[in-house]
């Protein structure tokens, strides 16, 4: 992680010195009622030199357990570190986030924007004000998502592989599975990466839901990280992670044969055997019930919860190959 101590940063155009505690107002746009709309952006330094952390979350609206975990890290005092700075943005798709809506207002998912333009779209401005009055100024990143379209993630770290640094990383935060994915072209981590900042993807629970579980484990992986740092706030203590994280190189997902009414069995994150049954698929009136088997054993990493499913959904992630 290159580190340089910087006395003064500079963060949506306000010089913030150590030792400050600082909340910076993001704006771009306003209502289309004309009412103003500021995402609050918590900065906390130490008056001792360390690296500058950003935690995002709510790049997609309805991605609510993000959001949930940053509260949680500024709720408790976590952000407020024993050295270096640690800046929060618990909601950066504002627009989305006030409609439960994945994207901006101007039907755009601000994930395929970065990094933005200056007199772009909405969600382009906002990108672009994110990276370069943001962004710029830290050394590391953990951004905070879900699953979408009613699909559950197992709690999980997402990074580009061949970095032994983010391996490293994604070793010391502990989440059950870590999986190697590449860059998708215009997001927040491949921009972020292009720049040279290290940045940690976490997913788990899925949209529209808080789910206690995936949000203690993220809490327990962010304290680790900290504590590996040396910035954890001494009034917290990191924990070892129950196991040590499976490393996955690719994955698949099976996907339904028939339309009908689904139901999982399977727990996630179980690690299953080719041809045990995950659940089934019936019709209404009692007279189809299809068992759903697994094409091929590995961890289950992603369970579609939706009750009602076509032919050709993604009904399960699994794991196909293991470093």
């Amino acid at each position: 992680m290159n580190q340089v101590h910087k006395k003064v940063i500079t963060i949506l155009g306000k010089a913030i010195k150590t030792g400050e505690s600082y909340e910076a107002r993001f704006d771009v746009a306003n209502l289309h009622t004309s009412s103003s709309v500021d995402v609050p952006v918590i900065i906390e330094r130490s008056i001792k030199p360390g690296p500058i952390v950003l935690l995002t979350a709510g790049i997609h609206g309805d991605e609510v357990n993000g959001v949930e975990i940053i509260r949680q890290i500024i709720a408790s005092g976590m952000n407020k570190p024993k050295c270096g700075t640690i800046i929060c943005i618990p909601v950066i798709n504002i627009f989305g986030f006030i409609n439960l809506k994945r994207e901006f207002p101007d039907g755009r998912d601000l994930n395929r924007v970065f990094p933005g333009l200056k007199k772009g779209s909405l969600a382009s401005r906002v990108a672009y004000k994110l990276v370069n009055e943001v962004v710029k100024e830290v050394d590391f990143i953990i951004d905070f998502h879900t699953g979408g379209a009613g699909r559950f993630n197992a709690p999980q770290i997402r990074i580009t592989e061949n970095n032994k640094e983010l391996e490293n990383l994604a070793t010391v935060f502990g989440a059950p599975f870590v999986l190697f994915s590449k860059d998708i072209k215009k997001t927040f981590r491949s921009t972020c990466n292009k720049l040279g900042k290290p940045i940690l993807l976490f997913e788990g629970g899925k949209s529209f839901h808080i789910d206690k579980h995936v949000t203690t484990i993220a809490l327990n992986g962010v304290k680790r990280i900290l504590h590996n740092l040396g910035m954890l706030n001494p009034r917290f203590k990191a924990s070892k992670p129950a196991s040590k994280p499976v490393f996955i190189n690719t994955s698949r997902w099976q996907r339904a044969n028939f339309s009908g009414m689904f139901r999982a069995s399977i727990k996630i994150g179980t690690k299953v055997i080719r041809g045990e049954v995950l659940g089934t698929i019936t019709d209404p009136y009692g007279k189809f019930n299809h068992p759903v088997k697994a094409l091929q054993g590995g961890y289950i990493i992603n369970v579609n919860e939706s009750p009602i499913v076509y032919q050709g959904d993604a009904l399960f992630h699994i794991t196909s190959k293991l470093k």
